[in-house]
């Protein structure tokens, strides 16, 4: 009983923190949220983003951008797919302007440059840690 005091804010901040989801229980985003990069071409290379499940930032969506264009807007345990030709690619998030919510208010800025190759695929995910807000990872298997 006497640690309960010690503990429970332990198990609060870990509550704060993304997880990555089963692949069951992740959902595409919807289309009206894909916003570009959506049309595949010839010698086109793929960029799929996913975002972690978890409390902190639940209910708002997060701006993908691709080479600083807002490609998508995810919410949380979704993943979107993006068809871009070779070359460096900038990928990152930013708030979603659209939301008119408080989650639009503050500064978000986390970008990656990514070397594509035609046919290549780049996996990221977008997480969100209790100490350091949204930030998009390249993803390891």
């Amino acid at each position: 009983m006497r640690s309960l005091p010690i503990v429970l804010p332990l198990l609060l901040l870990a509550g704060c923190s993304s997880f990555r989801g089963d692949p069951e229980h992740v959902r595409p985003v919807p289309a009206e949220r894909l916003l570009a990069f959506q049309e595949a071409r010839a010698g086109s290379a793929q960029i799929v983003v996913n975002r972690d499940f978890g409390m902190l930032g639940g209910g708002c969506y997060v701006a993908i951008e691709v080479d600083r264009q807002v490609a998508a807007r995810i919410g949380v345990g979704e993943v979107a797919t993006f068809q871009v030709r070779p070359g460096t690619r900038v990928v990152g998030i930013t708030l979603d302007k659209q939301d008119d919510t408080l989650c639009s208010m503050g500064r978000l800025l986390r970008e990656l440059a990514v070397p594509v190759k035609a046919g290549e695929s780049h996996a990221f995910r977008i997480v969100s840690q209790n100490k350091g807000g949204f930030d998009i990872l390249p993803e390891t298997h």
